[in-house]
């Protein structure tokens, strides 16, 4: 991975309990569900196993009252999947959060970033 001193990314990893966590992955599994309709098209996308995938949803159902994401089963017509009211909210929130959390470290981050060396990684 190369350093890109230009533009710094803050990543936000929320833990609400030891299983319970909201983080860029999952709230990036959830983007995509919303954008194909698919929760297997979602971590194909992602490079991400279709077990996988759906481990991390049912954890996001299982995290929240209400379920953050709704499926149907496939069959003749083909299964899908959609972000349920709660997970346009829950995804919502966590990018506002993100989004705040970048905004009042921006300074912080830019005097940081002035320290970073000049040194191409590996040398």
């Amino acid at each position: 991975m190369t350093k890109d001193t230009r533009h710094p990314v803050v990543r936000i990893r929320i833990v609400f309990g030891e299983d319970e966590m909201m983080g860029p992955g999952k709230a990036e599994l959830l983007e995509r569900i919303d954008r194909t309709g698919s929760i297997s098209a979602a971590g194909r996308e992602m490079n991400m196993s279709y077990k996988r995938a759906w481990m991390l949803v049912e954890t996001l159902n299982a995290m929240f009252r209400d379920p953050l994401v709704a499926s149907t089963r496939g069959g003749p017509q083909g299964g899908g999947a959609v972000l349920t009211d709660a997970g346009r909210q829950v995804l919502h929130l966590y990018r506002a959060f993100e989004a705040q959390a970048a905004a009042a470290g921006a300074e912080g981050l830019a005097r940081m970033q002035s320290m970073l060396s000049d040194i191409p990684s590996g040398k």
